[in-house]
């Protein structure tokens, strides 16, 4: 990996709804701004990429897991949709040294884990980085997410790879930050929406040790179990790993819309 000499930033960005854009959608146009904002991220970065770090919703493990193949298969995790998305391709290469160097961070701060040598990555990762990344041709490696959900743990997660935005890897942390599937299309919950976002916003651009003593206790802010059920956060947890591998960093809001009656955002530090 070539590392660039600025440090990488680190991202919270939305996946939208599984392939969602990559076929017709209702409203036609409902993604748009989503996709836009994913299409710009490149030109935002201090340099391009030597590597990426993808944390996405959709791998809960017990412990963690980082995939280590050298040229990972995709993942369609997801159901019900047009036949021509599940042949969509994204055949940028893995990169086990990276998956050897995560291990090693982890097991240095305490954290147990271990490389996973035949996992493929999920439509967390190969979705959006369809859009920030088109050409493939960045390595991509995935962590999983910690099944036991614990907000301290996932922050720790983060802290740990901090080191790696140094060596021009991009840390991105995929979700969204509402993910209530009873919610999407309900007018009654944008007001509810609306209200987490905004925490999420005051929440992020605070000061780094105040930023983190919230999102540890980010079930008690307004309307958050409204906007991610209990045992159902894990798309919000990508954006607290993003938070702690920031470290000092600040953070701010990067993109905001109104989809399916509901507010989504993303995220940088750095």
């Amino acid at each position: 990996m070539n590392a660039p000499s600025n440090r990488m930033p680190t991202l919270f960005v939305p996946h939208g709804a599984g392939p969602c854009f990559f076929m017709d959608w209702d409203p036609v146009d409902a993604w748009d701004r989503m996709r836009a904002y994913l299409e710009n991220i490149a030109t935002t970065l201090p340099e391009r990429p030597g590597a990426i770090l993808v944390i996405s919703g959709h791998w809960l493990e017990a412990k963690a897991r980082v995939t280590a193949h050298p040229h990972p298969s995709l993942i369609f995790d997801y159901h019900g949709f047009p036949e021509h998305t599940y042949r969509l391709s994204y055949p940028a290469p893995g990169e086990p040294v990276l998956a050897d160097t995560v291990v090693a961070l982890l097991h240095e701060a305490g954290i147990p884990a271990e490389g996973d040598p035949a996992r493929g990555i999920d439509h967390g990762v190969f979705v959006p980085l369809k859009l920030m990344f088109p050409e493939a041709d960045i390595p991509v490696v995935q962590l999983s997410l910690r099944r036991d959900l614990d907000a301290q743990a996932h922050l720790d997660l983060g802290r740990a790879l901090a080191p790696l935005r140094d060596r021009g890897v991009l840390i991105v942390g995929s979700g969204m930050s509402f993910h209530n599937m009873r919610g999407y299309r309900n007018p009654r919950f944008t007001p509810i929406s609306e209200q987490f976002d905004a925490w999420l916003v005051d929440t992020v651009t605070s000061p780094a040790a105040e930023r983190e003593a919230a999102l540890r206790d980010w079930a008690q802010a307004p309307s958050a179990r409204l906007c991610h059920p209990p045992r159902a956060e894990e798309h919000l947890l990508p954006l607290l790993v993003a938070a702690g591998a920031a470290g000092e960093s600040t953070g701010r809001r990067t993109f905001s819309d109104r989809v399916m009656e509901t507010a989504l955002s993303g995220f940088q530090f750095g």
